[in-house]
């Protein structure tokens, strides 16, 4: 395998710091070509024990994973937007409910669980937490 194909085979995570209306948490995953996102009403969690919500929201362009700056006022998410953590994603399950995978970042480290639930009007939440080790 040469360096171009374990390139190609690299996928990534981001989670952005958005200070939105509320201050929230976009994590994004790559998945399919587009960033698999869902915004986390509290910081991520970056150790066992912790669950946090974690609505599905709109999938976003690869290119959005760089994206630092301000939102202007009168535009959807408007507020800035920085960088909280990125790195390597590496899918482990991937079903209709639930996504296990392996984050390598520089605060988020190891194996995690998305969860979709039947709570919310919706349809789009789902429990985000670190998996037991």
């Amino acid at each position: 395998m040469t360096d171009k194909d374990e390139e190609k085979d690299t996928l990534i995570f981001v989670i952005q710091k958005h200070h939105a209306k509320n201050l929230h948490y976009d994590l994004r995953l790559e998945m399919d070509g587009v960033l698999k996102s869902w915004a986390i009403p509290k910081e991520p969690p970056t150790v066992e024990g912790i669950k946090r919500l974690a609505i599905q929201v709109n999938d976003h362009d690869i290119d959005y994973a760089d994206f630092e700056g301000t939102i202007p006022e009168g535009s959807y998410g408007a507020g800035k937007v920085e960088i909280w953590d990125r790195g390597t994603f590496e899918p482990e399950s991937v079903k209709e409910k639930k996504i296990v995978f392996s984050l390598s970042g520089e605060k988020m480290k190891g194996e995690f669980v998305l969860v979709k639930t039947n709570f919310g009007k919706y349809g789009n939440d789902w429990l985000f937490f670190k998996k037991k080790e």
